[in-house]
Protein backbone atom coordinates (compact mmCIF):
# COMPACT_ATOMS: atom_id res chain seq x y z
CA UNK A 1 0.00 0.00 0.00
CA UNK A 2 2.65 2.26 -0.22
CA UNK A 3 2.27 3.38 -3.32
CA UNK A 4 -1.81 3.78 -2.56
CA UNK A 5 -3.53 5.65 0.08
CA UNK A 6 -7.08 4.04 1.10
CA UNK A 7 -9.77 6.20 1.85
CA UNK A 8 -11.84 4.12 4.54
CA UNK A 9 -14.64 4.93 7.04
CA UNK A 10 -15.47 3.39 10.31
CA UNK A 11 -19.38 3.54 11.55
CA UNK A 12 -20.44 2.19 14.93
CA UNK A 13 -18.90 -0.63 16.85
CA UNK A 14 -19.49 -4.59 16.66
CA UNK A 15 -19.41 -7.28 14.46
CA UNK A 16 -17.51 -5.35 11.38
CA UNK A 17 -18.93 -5.91 7.94
CA UNK A 18 -16.43 -4.14 5.25
CA UNK A 19 -18.68 -2.57 2.37
CA UNK A 20 -16.87 -2.15 -1.63
CA UNK A 21 -18.86 -0.25 -4.05
CA UNK A 22 -19.44 -0.68 -7.82
CA UNK A 23 -17.18 1.37 -10.98
CA UNK A 24 -17.97 5.18 -10.15
CA UNK A 25 -18.99 4.25 -6.59
CA UNK A 26 -17.62 5.45 -3.58
CA UNK A 27 -18.41 5.28 0.53
CA UNK A 28 -21.58 7.24 -0.40
CA UNK A 29 -22.80 4.59 -1.62
CA UNK A 30 -23.72 2.87 1.32
CA UNK A 31 -25.02 6.14 3.07
CA UNK A 32 -28.32 4.11 3.53
CA UNK A 33 -27.64 1.13 4.63
CA UNK A 34 -25.44 3.21 7.11
CA UNK A 35 -27.78 5.12 8.36
CA UNK A 36 -30.22 2.17 9.15
CA UNK A 37 -26.85 0.42 10.57
CA UNK A 38 -28.24 -1.90 13.61
CA UNK A 39 -26.83 -1.65 16.92
CA UNK A 40 -24.09 -4.31 17.39
CA UNK A 41 -22.97 -3.81 13.22
CA UNK A 42 -19.24 -1.91 12.68
CA UNK A 43 -20.01 -0.86 8.96
CA UNK A 44 -16.61 -0.41 7.74
CA UNK A 45 -17.04 1.22 4.05
CA UNK A 46 -13.54 1.55 1.31
CA UNK A 47 -12.75 3.86 -1.84
CA UNK A 48 -11.80 1.48 -4.42
CA UNK A 49 -8.49 2.31 -6.32
CA UNK A 50 -9.63 5.14 -8.98
CA UNK A 51 -12.38 5.98 -6.91
CA UNK A 52 -13.39 8.30 -4.33
CA UNK A 53 -10.18 9.54 -2.00
CA UNK A 54 -8.24 7.16 -2.60
CA UNK A 55 -4.88 8.17 -4.68
CA UNK A 56 -2.13 6.38 -5.55
CA UNK A 57 0.51 5.91 -8.37
CA UNK A 58 1.26 2.59 -8.21
CA UNK A 59 -0.61 0.72 -11.53
CA UNK A 60 -4.09 -0.89 -10.29
CA UNK A 61 -4.87 -4.43 -11.11
CA UNK A 62 -7.47 -6.65 -9.10
CA UNK A 63 -3.89 -8.37 -7.69
CA UNK A 64 -2.79 -5.26 -6.07
CA UNK A 65 -6.06 -4.36 -4.78
CA UNK A 66 -7.12 -7.03 -2.93
CA UNK A 67 -3.73 -7.59 -1.43
CA UNK A 68 -4.01 -4.00 -0.25
CA UNK A 69 -7.18 -4.58 1.14
CA UNK A 70 -6.03 -6.96 2.95
CA UNK A 71 -2.65 -5.11 4.18
CA UNK A 72 -5.75 -2.34 5.39
CA UNK A 73 -7.56 -4.44 7.56
CA UNK A 74 -5.01 -6.05 9.25
CA UNK A 75 -3.87 -2.86 9.95
CA UNK A 76 -7.73 -2.03 11.30
CA UNK A 77 -6.54 -5.48 13.22
CA UNK A 78 -9.75 -7.09 11.54
CA UNK A 79 -9.44 -10.84 12.10
CA UNK A 80 -12.54 -11.91 10.54
CA UNK A 81 -15.07 -10.18 8.89
CA UNK A 82 -18.45 -10.07 6.67
CA UNK A 83 -17.73 -8.66 3.21
CA UNK A 84 -20.33 -7.12 0.91
CA UNK A 85 -19.49 -6.13 -2.46
CA UNK A 86 -22.01 -4.79 -5.14
CA UNK A 87 -20.93 -4.88 -8.81
CA UNK A 88 -17.09 -4.35 -9.70
CA UNK A 89 -16.54 -4.39 -5.55
CA UNK A 90 -18.47 -8.03 -5.80
CA UNK A 91 -15.97 -8.92 -8.30
CA UNK A 92 -13.17 -7.56 -6.15
CA UNK A 93 -15.14 -9.12 -2.63
CA UNK A 94 -15.14 -12.74 -4.52
CA UNK A 95 -11.21 -11.98 -5.35
CA UNK A 96 -10.32 -11.54 -1.93
CA UNK A 97 -11.93 -14.04 -0.49
CA UNK A 98 -10.50 -17.09 -3.35
CA UNK A 99 -7.25 -15.53 -1.73
CA UNK A 100 -7.82 -14.72 2.14
CA UNK A 101 -10.32 -16.99 2.89
CA UNK A 102 -9.58 -17.53 6.62
CA UNK A 103 -10.60 -13.31 6.78
CA UNK A 104 -13.72 -13.89 5.81
CA UNK A 105 -16.57 -14.83 8.18
CA UNK A 106 -19.60 -14.46 5.44
CA UNK A 107 -19.46 -13.06 1.58
CA UNK A 108 -22.66 -11.26 0.35
CA UNK A 109 -22.37 -10.62 -3.38
CA UNK A 110 -24.81 -7.99 -4.92
CA UNK A 111 -25.04 -8.01 -8.80
CA UNK A 112 -21.46 -9.21 -9.14
CA UNK A 113 -20.02 -12.27 -11.57
CA UNK A 114 -16.77 -14.16 -11.16
CA UNK A 115 -15.41 -12.52 -14.54
CA UNK A 116 -15.19 -13.94 -17.75
CA UNK A 117 -15.03 -17.61 -18.37
CA UNK A 118 -12.93 -17.96 -21.74
CA UNK A 119 -9.97 -15.79 -23.15
CA UNK A 120 -11.73 -14.25 -25.81
CA UNK A 121 -14.82 -12.91 -23.79
CA UNK A 122 -12.35 -11.29 -22.01
CA UNK A 123 -10.35 -9.89 -24.67
CA UNK A 124 -13.31 -8.38 -25.76
CA UNK A 125 -14.37 -7.04 -22.78
CA UNK A 126 -10.85 -5.74 -22.26
CA UNK A 127 -10.67 -4.38 -25.80
CA UNK A 128 -14.41 -2.60 -24.77
CA UNK A 129 -13.11 -1.37 -21.22
CA UNK A 130 -10.32 0.52 -23.30
CA UNK A 131 -12.63 2.33 -25.72
CA UNK A 132 -14.35 3.48 -22.74
CA UNK A 133 -11.13 4.74 -20.76
CA UNK A 134 -10.39 6.02 -24.26
CA UNK A 135 -13.86 7.77 -24.20
CA UNK A 136 -13.04 9.23 -20.59
CA UNK A 137 -9.57 11.03 -21.38
CA UNK A 138 -10.74 12.34 -24.51
CA UNK A 139 -14.58 13.70 -23.67
CA UNK A 140 -14.08 14.31 -20.12
CA UNK A 141 -16.23 13.15 -16.78
CA UNK A 142 -19.46 15.03 -17.81
CA UNK A 143 -20.02 13.04 -20.99
CA UNK A 144 -18.88 9.76 -19.65
CA UNK A 145 -21.28 10.03 -17.27
CA UNK A 146 -23.98 10.83 -19.61
CA UNK A 147 -23.54 7.75 -21.03
CA UNK A 148 -22.71 5.75 -18.77
CA UNK A 149 -25.92 6.58 -16.65
CA UNK A 150 -27.59 5.82 -20.16
CA UNK A 151 -26.90 2.29 -20.51
CA UNK A 152 -29.25 -0.33 -20.23
CA UNK A 153 -27.88 -1.97 -16.84
CA UNK A 154 -29.13 1.54 -15.62
CA UNK A 155 -32.60 1.74 -16.86
CA UNK A 156 -34.35 0.65 -14.25
CA UNK A 157 -32.84 3.50 -11.94
CA UNK A 158 -34.98 6.28 -14.47
CA UNK A 159 -38.17 4.93 -12.50
CA UNK A 160 -35.91 6.88 -8.81
CA UNK A 161 -37.03 9.60 -7.07
CA UNK A 162 -35.14 12.55 -8.92
CA UNK A 163 -33.57 13.51 -5.50
CA UNK A 164 -31.69 10.05 -5.73
CA UNK A 165 -31.27 9.92 -9.58
CA UNK A 166 -29.18 13.67 -8.63
CA UNK A 167 -27.39 11.57 -5.68
CA UNK A 168 -26.18 9.21 -7.62
CA UNK A 169 -24.78 11.69 -10.54
CA UNK A 170 -22.89 13.91 -8.10
CA UNK A 171 -21.27 10.96 -6.88
CA UNK A 172 -20.08 9.44 -10.32
CA UNK A 173 -19.26 13.51 -11.28
CA UNK A 174 -17.17 13.66 -8.41
CA UNK A 175 -14.72 10.75 -9.70
CA UNK A 176 -11.79 11.86 -11.77
CA UNK A 177 -11.63 10.88 -15.57
CA UNK A 178 -7.80 8.79 -14.63
CA UNK A 179 -8.91 7.46 -12.26
CA UNK A 180 -11.72 5.98 -13.62
CA UNK A 181 -9.89 5.08 -16.92
CA UNK A 182 -7.03 3.64 -14.61
CA UNK A 183 -9.69 1.23 -13.20
CA UNK A 184 -11.36 0.10 -16.33
CA UNK A 185 -7.64 -1.12 -17.84
CA UNK A 186 -7.08 -2.61 -14.03
CA UNK A 187 -10.24 -3.74 -12.41
CA UNK A 188 -12.36 -4.04 -15.92
CA UNK A 189 -14.39 -7.77 -15.88
CA UNK A 190 -12.06 -8.27 -19.31
CA UNK A 191 -8.68 -7.85 -16.82
CA UNK A 192 -9.33 -9.62 -14.00
CA UNK A 193 -8.69 -13.29 -13.85
CA UNK A 194 -11.43 -15.21 -13.90
CA UNK A 195 -12.85 -16.77 -10.45
CA UNK A 196 -15.07 -19.24 -11.68
CA UNK A 197 -12.89 -22.48 -11.06
CA UNK A 198 -12.01 -21.20 -7.87
CA UNK A 199 -16.36 -21.02 -6.74
CA UNK A 200 -15.81 -24.51 -5.84
CA UNK A 201 -13.05 -24.08 -3.20
CA UNK A 202 -14.71 -21.20 -1.87
CA UNK A 203 -15.92 -22.67 1.51
CA UNK A 204 -17.38 -19.52 3.49
CA UNK A 205 -21.42 -19.02 4.03
CA UNK A 206 -22.12 -16.83 0.42
CA UNK A 207 -25.67 -14.89 -0.03
CA UNK A 208 -25.96 -14.18 -3.66
CA UNK A 209 -28.04 -11.06 -4.62
CA UNK A 210 -29.75 -10.26 -8.29
CA UNK A 211 -32.39 -8.21 -9.44
CA UNK A 212 -35.37 -9.63 -10.80
CA UNK A 213 -35.11 -6.99 -14.08
CA UNK A 214 -30.95 -7.53 -14.32
CA UNK A 215 -31.81 -10.71 -16.72
CA UNK A 216 -28.26 -11.46 -17.34
CA UNK A 217 -27.15 -11.29 -14.04
CA UNK A 218 -29.80 -13.80 -12.73
CA UNK A 219 -28.25 -16.06 -15.00
CA UNK A 220 -25.42 -15.16 -13.88
CA UNK A 221 -25.82 -15.64 -10.25
CA UNK A 222 -28.03 -19.15 -11.01
CA UNK A 223 -24.88 -20.40 -12.36
CA UNK A 224 -22.86 -19.48 -9.37
CA UNK A 225 -25.34 -20.93 -6.92
CA UNK A 226 -24.83 -23.88 -8.14
CA UNK A 227 -21.08 -24.18 -8.14
CA UNK A 228 -20.26 -22.35 -4.67
CA UNK A 229 -20.49 -24.76 -1.94
CA UNK A 230 -22.57 -22.86 0.29
CA UNK A 231 -24.44 -20.46 -1.32
CA UNK A 232 -27.94 -19.02 -1.49
CA UNK A 233 -29.12 -16.84 -4.38
CA UNK A 234 -32.32 -14.22 -3.48
CA UNK A 235 -33.81 -12.33 -6.44
CA UNK A 236 -35.48 -9.31 -5.66
CA UNK A 237 -38.58 -8.95 -7.29
CA UNK A 238 -39.32 -5.52 -9.59
CA UNK A 239 -35.34 -4.57 -9.04
CA UNK A 240 -32.87 -4.25 -11.64
CA UNK A 241 -28.71 -3.71 -11.00
CA UNK A 242 -28.40 -1.80 -7.77
CA UNK A 243 -30.53 -3.31 -5.19
CA UNK A 244 -28.76 -1.14 -2.01
CA UNK A 245 -30.49 1.96 -4.23
CA UNK A 246 -33.92 0.76 -5.55
CA UNK A 247 -34.85 -1.32 -2.81
CA UNK A 248 -32.65 -0.42 0.31
CA UNK A 249 -35.23 -1.48 2.83
CA UNK A 250 -34.84 -5.30 1.26
CA UNK A 251 -31.30 -5.26 0.82
CA UNK A 252 -30.78 -4.11 4.21
CA UNK A 253 -32.81 -6.81 5.99
CA UNK A 254 -30.88 -9.22 3.24
CA UNK A 255 -27.63 -8.17 4.75
CA UNK A 256 -28.95 -8.42 8.65
CA UNK A 257 -30.36 -11.51 8.56
CA UNK A 258 -27.03 -13.51 6.80
CA UNK A 259 -24.97 -11.91 9.27
CA UNK A 260 -27.09 -12.44 12.60
CA UNK A 261 -27.40 -15.95 10.66
CA UNK A 262 -23.66 -16.80 10.98
CA UNK A 263 -22.46 -15.04 13.93
CA UNK A 264 -20.72 -17.82 15.98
Amino acid sequence: MEDMNYWYEIHGEGVPVVLLHGFTGSTLTWDKVVTARPDGMQLITVDLPGHGWTKGTSRITMDSCIDDLHGLFQHLELDTFFLVGYSMGGRAALSYTVKYPESVRGLILESASPGLKDTKARKNREAGDEELAKLLEEEGIESFVDYWENIPLFATQKELPDETQAAIRAERMSQSKKGLADSLRGMGTGSQPSNWEALKDVTVPVKLLAGELDEKFVAINQQMAEMLPYAELDIFPKCGHALHIEQPEHFQQALLEFAKLHIS
